[in-house]
């Protein structure tokens, strides 16, 4: 697979990374910072190109990679349906509904694949879970929650873009968590109602939330809490929880820490210490999962499947994060279409 790149900040890195290992080849990228564009495609042997438009025609191109912020996904998702490519962004979405529904529409009419990076349901762990608790080993469903307790430095805010409502859609809950809220629902399921409150602004001088938590109810009557926050200095490892009548299934990073099930059988889970998290340092992840949605994505684009998460479910996890933020601003608990 040969891939192009549009913004080749942080988080290009790793998708570059990950593709040499799995033998796809960054053939083109772009910048609005010439400088960092040119140097991004040095290390990896890249063309560059001064216009994100030239990454969605280029000839040699199989697929673009929207590394942005998020405010930046319609613009070239447009240009890729013109030209029958296929587009894989980062997550989130879009940093509204409305952006993401036409988004989704634009790819379903041009038949072009549209992936959204989550890769965290590619963990061994989030993976063995979702197996888990659809086979009912946990039993019936009762509670499923996140926490993710992080902490950003006043330097990873410093940008006025950081945190703000226009360009990334928001804070804590958008940018940081939206990873456990997309494995929350699809382990749990759809969420029928939320709850919540938030702090704008508590530590950090930005605009949106950098703490925020609600409550949950899903749609099969299990219930949940969700916790997200960049302002819990020095920074705590994320996790998952799922709590059945049978037991109890915890990640922690990217691995699985806790299994308590009453007399389990089956395949033996992949318990396991040594975890990744992006806790204080947002590029302290793994590859590994990066690598295995790529190759998802890739496949989808040989076979004509649907990728596992593709913009269809990264719409479903951005509605869960508006419907938080409408209860933040309202006061009042948000219905969910199920």
């Amino acid at each position: 697979m040969r891939v192009g790149i549009i913004g080749t900040g942080a988080i290009s890195y790793k998708h570059a990374q990950a593709y040499a290992n799995i033998g796809y080849r960054v053939k083109v990228c772009t910048d609005i910072n010439a400088e960092a564009g040119r140097r991004f495609a040095d290390q990896f042997g890249a063309e560059f190109v001064p216009g994100y438009e030239e990454v969605c025609r280029h000839p040699e191109v199989d697929f673009v990679d929207v590394c942005t912020f998020p405010d930046f996904r319609l613009q070239p998702l447009g240009i890729c349906a013109e030209s029958g490519k296929h587009i894989q962004v980062q997550k989130p979405i879009a940093t509204n509904l409305e952006t993401a529904r036409q988004m989704v529409e634009t790819a379903r009419k041009a038949g072009i694949q549209l992936g959204v990076v989550s890769q965290h349901r590619f963990d061994e762990s989030s993976q063995f879970v979702h197996k888990a608790v659809a086979c009912g080993r946990l039993g019936k469903l009762l509670q499923a929650d996140c926490y993710v307790k992080w902490h950003r430095t006043a330097a990873y805010y410093s940008r006025p873009i950081k945190g703000s409502w226009a360009v990334e859609g928001g804070g804590a809950l958008i940018n940081q968590a939206i990873h456990q809220l997309d494995i929350l629902r699809w382990i749990a399921g759809p969420v029928s109602e939320v709850f919540g409150f938030w702090q704008l602004g508590a530590l950090h001088r930005i605009e949106s939330e950098d703490v925020v938590n609600a409550v949950v109810r899903y749609g099969s009557g299990a219930t949940g809490a969700v916790q997200a926050s960049t302002a819990f200095w020095p920074g705590y490892t994320e996790r998952t929880e799922f709590h059945g009548t049978r037991g109890t299934a915890i990640i922690s990073g990217d691995k699985l820490t806790t299994w308590d099930v009453q007399d389990d059988e089956g395949e033996p889970p992949p318990l396991a210490a040594d975890v990744a998290s992006g806790a204080s340092d947002p590029m302290a992840i793994s590859l590994e999962p990066f690598e295995r949605q790529f190759r998802d994505f890739g496949e989808a684009i040989r076979t004509g499947r649907k990728p596992l998460v593709a913009g269809e479910e990264g719409y479903q996890a951005l509605e869960l994060v508006m419907a938080v933020y409408q209860s933040c601003r309202s006061g009042e608990k948000v219905r969910l279409p199920l």
